[in-house]
């Protein structure tokens, strides 16, 4: 078994020998969504490197952090492809629901298309607190997991032809746009997921690129983690706590793994 098999199911917590198949994709992705942690700790500490598989690795699996979309999707695509699944990567445009209109990134999102019988789906375990726990189909399915329900609609727009919707539990009454993705420009090269992590990282209206934020999927809810806050949802009550950066180190520590900060 290669370095990133191995290393992948011990982070996720799943046998050596257990063999994948579609029917055991909800149970990797909660896994998954609850072991890696959603964050951008190294984007203010200066310490990006060039996205590789190597550095993927080295970064997600032997340092045990987390990472944004464009780390953490690609790092769970060259483990589904190693498994025998048919995979690639898009890109996508995140809806930004204060200015009701895309963000001005341009398409710094990342996610997966994975083909089975006949059928497209998009998978993602890049999206913060708002991941589809299961794979979507593009039929316009509505997918439900523990944390709400998902659906993935044709639509044209300048960032691509369909969009993910989402009714989180808890928190959504009607539905909203996720993020819209193009399957008709798959990536082509990994390089072009460092042009995504350059505009994250140095554009001004990046929301990464200025303070801290961890969050993580728990099995009854999510908690996040902020410079200022940190906020437990439970069973659908929320809890928030103010904090300073002695608390920060403590809380990052205890909730999430890191132990140098």
């Amino acid at each position: 078994m290669n370095e990133l098999n191995g290393l992948f199911r011990k982070r996720i917590g799943i046998p050596e020998n257990e063999k994948l198949t579609f029917g055991t994709l909800d149970n990797i992705l909660e896994r998954t969504a609850t072991a890696l942690p959603f964050e951008n700790l190294c984007i203010l500490s200066n310490k990006t490197r060039a996205i590789t598989k190597e550095n993927l690795i080295n970064k997600i699996l032997v340092k045990n952090e987390g990472g944004l979309c464009y780390q953490l999707n690609p790092l769970l695509y060259f483990f589904l492809v190693e498994n025998g699944f048919n995979a690639v990567l898009v890109r996508g445009e995140v809806y930004n629901y204060a200015t009701e209109d895309w963000s001005n990134l341009g398409r710094t999102h990342v996610a997966i298309l994975l083909q089975h019988e006949g059928q497209t789906y998009l998978v993602d375990t890049g999206f913060g607190g708002n991941l589809p726990l299961k794979p979507v189909p593009l039929n316009g399915e509505t997918t439900s997991s523990m944390n709400g329900e998902f659906r993935v609609k044709a639509m044209e727009s300048d960032y691509g032809d369909y969009i993910l919707e989402m009714k989180l539990k808890y928190k959504d009454v009607d539905w909203k746009i996720g993020y819209a993705f193009d399957t008709k420009r798959p990536l082509e090269d990994l390089s072009e997921l460092n042009e995504v992590q350059g505009i994250i990282t140095q554009h001004k209206e990046s929301r990464f690129n200025k303070t801290p934020l961890i969050t993580q999927l728990k099995s009854n809810g999510n908690v996040t983690l902020t410079d200022t806050s940190f906020t437990q949802w439970i069973d659908g009550k929320s809890k928030k706590e103010q904090i300073d950066n002695v608390r920060f180190k403590e809380l990052a520590k205890q909730h999430f793994g890191f132990l140098e900060l």
